[in-house]
């Protein structure tokens, strides 16, 4: 059997095509067979309280064309844009390949494969915040 596998812990929830799913007491394996279906373990997602900084805005962003709030042209159009933006920001190597990671998968059509890869960024953003804030001079000299 092909098709994603959700190993998913006691109470562990998750959202399949906008509904939310909760699991018993137990831990259990769901197989997903139908292909393109949209799903996002809820303990990954970022919620809209947390989308305080550019990355985690676009991946919230993401995230919404991965659960099927959003869809069509103009917001890929938007996300694309957010990326590009983003790329301004992140000039190392790592980093420019998860945003072309992101960007050929939005394009592909794969909302998940785009929302992992910007997830990529958060330790990094993260970093330069902390610099940041630990030294306000650092960002006027990079």
């Amino acid at each position: 059997m092909t098709g994603l596998v959700l190993k998913l812990g006691p109470r562990e929830r998750v959202l399949i095509n906008g509904a939310v799913i909760e699991n018993g007491d137990r831990r259990s394996r769901l197989s997903i067979v139908t292909p393109n279906a949209n799903i996002l373990r809820l303990r990954d997602a970022i919620h809209p309280d947390e989308a305080t900084t550019p990355v985690r805005r676009v991946c919230y962003s993401a995230q919404l064309m991965l659960t099927g709030d959003t869809s069509g042209a103009g917001h890929q159009t938007r996300l694309l844009r957010e990326i590009e933006e983003l790329s301004r920001v992140f000039t190392d190597y790592d980093s420019r390949s998860l945003l072309n990671q992101a960007t050929e998968a939005l394009l592909e059509d794969h909302p998940y494969r785009c929302l992992k890869a910007l997830r990529g960024l958060l330790a990094r953003e993260d970093r330069l915040i902390a610099a940041r804030r630990d030294n306000p001079a650092f960002m006027q000299t990079q």
